[in-house]
C-alpha cells in the first residue's frame, strides 16, 4: 500500500520526517508493506529553514486511486507555506482523497488546508494551539468544531496540534493501515 506526503514549500521537517521513518521501520523487518511517495509542485521543494528535498511526484501526476492515504505536514507561513497549501490544485486532492473515503493525516497547521478544503466542515479537527490560539481561530473560520487537544481523530481525518504530536500522528496512521498489533511491535523497536 502506498501513503502520498504532500510537501509544500515551507513545509517542516520535524512533521515530514516521522511518516518516512515510521513507515520505513514498518516495512524494514516488520512485515508492513507500506511505500511513502513524496509529492509536490515542484521536482525540488524548499522546507522550512531552507532545506532542499526532492520529491518522488509531481501533483498533477497523481491518481488517488494508487493512495490508501495523505500525509500533510505542516510549515510556516514566512517560508510561503501557505501559498502552496492552499493552492486550489492540493485543495482539490484533499477532497478527492476523502470523497473516496481514504485517510488523511496532517500535524499542526497541515490541518489548515483541510479545513480550507472544506471536508472538515461541521467536523471535529485541531491545529496548532500556542501563540494566543490563531490558528486554531483559523481552523474555527471554515466551520470546524476545534477541539484543543493533540490529536483529535474525525472518522478519516486525523488532526493535531503542534510538531511534538508528529510521530504520534505516524503511528496513528500507521495503526489505521495494518493493526493495532503491529503498530505497537514497530513503537517499541523504536524506543516509544
Amino acid at each position: 500500500m502506498k501513503i502520498l506526503l504532500f510537501l509544500a514549500k515551507g513545509f517542516e521537517l520535524m512533521e515530514f520526517s516521522p511518516f518516512i521513518d515510521i513507515m520505513g521501520w514498518a516495512n524494514n523487518g516488520y512485515g508492513c508493506d507500506i511505500q511513502v511517495v513524496t509529492c509536490g509542485f515542484h521536482n525540488q521543494v524548499t522546507s522550512t529553514f531552507n532545506i532542499p528535498v526532492m520529491v518522488n511526484k509531481l501533483i498533477d501526476d497523481i491518481k488517488v486511486d494508487d493512495y490508501e492515504a495523505l500525509a500533510i505536514p505542516g510549515g510556516f507561513e514566512e517560508f510561503g507555506f501557505y501559498e502552496e497549501a492552499y493552492h486550489e490544485k492540493f485543495l482539490q486532492l484533499i477532497q478527492a482523497f476523502n470523497s473516496k473515503g481514504k485517510i488523511i493525516a496532517s500535524v499542526c497547521v497541515g490541518a489548515l488546508p483541510i479545513g480550507k478544503s472544506g471536508v472538515l466542515n461541521g467536523r471535529n479537527g485541531t491545529t496548532y494551539h500556542l501563540n494566543g490560539g490563531h490558528r486554531q481561530a483559523q481552523l474555527r473560520s471554515f466551520n470546524v468544531n476545534v477541539i484543543n487537544e493533540p490529536i483529535v481523530t474525525d472518522n478519516n481525518i486525523i488532526t493535531s496540534y503542534c510538531p511534538e504530536t508528529a510521530p504520534f500522528v505516524g503511528f496513528l496512521l500507521l495503526e489505521k493501515l495494518t493493526s493495532k498489533e503491529k503498530t505497537e511491535t514497530v513503537k517499541k523497536a523504536m524506543g516509544y
